[in-house]
């Protein structure tokens, strides 16, 4: 089969394909794609069988990255925890999958990374296996008691009691405001990781794209912002990508008030499923935080079409080693700044 390429953010048929396919989520976007193109200046770039001018029957979104520190490389996608090839048969795929690495081999990219949440990749020749993790998601369709009952009883169901006890104030919104109050947060909590935070215009590019489909849920105490998450609901799926939090109040449960705020709207909106996200393999406290919530695990494997002495995962962590080494006391204004540099080369 020959195999097209289209821009995704000028061909309308790419927003149709989204539309009506059901694999499709959040990160296939437009949205999504224009606030990375937007934020980080990666060019989007679709793969599909589909002759131009005929309706999409398939396609595969890319990032290009063009990174003189880390490499000239396809991503599907970047900073997105999954992104499923939508494809119409096992046939159609093998055809982009063989044109992926025919492009690879030619010396266009570096390599060519997919990450799929399923096992599509598993019948794709010559695509290794790079970085695997869990997905969760809590399936919304019981009723708000089960859902409820589901959850650890002293864990979960306990701190969501004490931040009602506490007095604990739910507010959600997008406007400045809201923004601010959760990138200060943020910035504490990329601290304790080691991390510097995610730029602003990314959040503001987030924001202007999904307009009511996201929302900043804030936990405030006195008056002041405790914890905030922020979500995006495609379809029947509610995506929770960020959350951040004043480690001095973690006692009220200010997170676990917004969680379970969430999952009470999710539902009551229609929507079937809550997806929390990706976990690394080594983070057993954070998948096990998931999991109390009634969250299902399932396996997640990112592939690559890349020479053998290429190692992009591996790379990246240690890059991530050294920055967290670098800026381990470094003032809030150098670790912005470094966001700002850096997130556009670690696609």
């Amino acid at each position: 089969m020959i195999v097209y390429t289209l821009d995704p953010l000028e061909d309308p048929r790419w927003r149709e394909l989204v539309a009506r396919h059901s694999l499709a989520s959040v990160f296939h976007t437009v949205e999504w794609l224009t606030a990375l193109h937007q934020t980080y200046g990666y060019e989007p770039v679709a793969f599909t069988t589909s002759e131009p001018g005929a309706a999409l029957q398939d396609g595969v979104v890319f990032c290009q990255v063009r990174s003189w520190l880390t490499g000239r490389r396809l991503v599907s996608l970047p900073f997105s925890d999954h992104c499923e090839p939508l494809v119409a048969s096992v046939e159609r795929f093998r055809s982009i999958a063989a044109h992926l690495e025919r492009v690879r081999g030619d010396g266009h990219w570096d390599y060519v990374e997919v990450r799929p949440r399923s096992g599509v990749m598993d019948g794709a020749s010559n695509a290794t296996p790079a970085e695997r993790y869990w997905a969760h998601q809590v399936d919304l369709r019981p009723s708000e008691e089960t859902l409820f009952a589901a959850l650890h009883k002293d864990s979960i169901q306990r701190k969501i009691q004490r931040a009602d006890r506490e007095g604990l104030v739910y507010e959600e919104g997008r406007d400045e405001r809201a923004l601010r109050a959760f990138y200060e947060l943020l910035q504490m909590t990329r601290r304790r990781h080691q991390l510097p935070p995610q730029p602003l215009q990314w959040f503001r590019s987030l924001i202007a794209g999904f307009h009511e489909a996201l929302k900043i849920r804030l936990a405030r105490h006195g008056g002041r912002p405790v914890a905030a998450i922020l979500t995006v609901r495609h379809r029947d799926t509610m995506v929770y990508k960020y959350g951040a939090s004043d480690e001095a109040f973690h006692p009220l449960g200010g997170m676990h008030l917004l969680l379970w705020k969430t999952i009470q709207e999710a539902r009551s909106a229609g929507c079937a499923a809550l997806d929390l996200g990706r976990c690394d393999l080594d983070n057993a406290g954070l998948a096990t935080f998931k999991e109390r919530w009634g969250a299902a695990r399932s396996d997640m494997t990112y592939w690559q079409y890349a020479p053998r002495h290429v190692a992009a995962g591996a790379l990246r962590k240690y890059a991530i080693q050294g920055v967290k080494r670098a800026l381990d006391h470094a003032p809030a204004v150098c670790r912005v700044a470094a966001g700002r540099f850096l997130y556009r080369h670690a696609g």
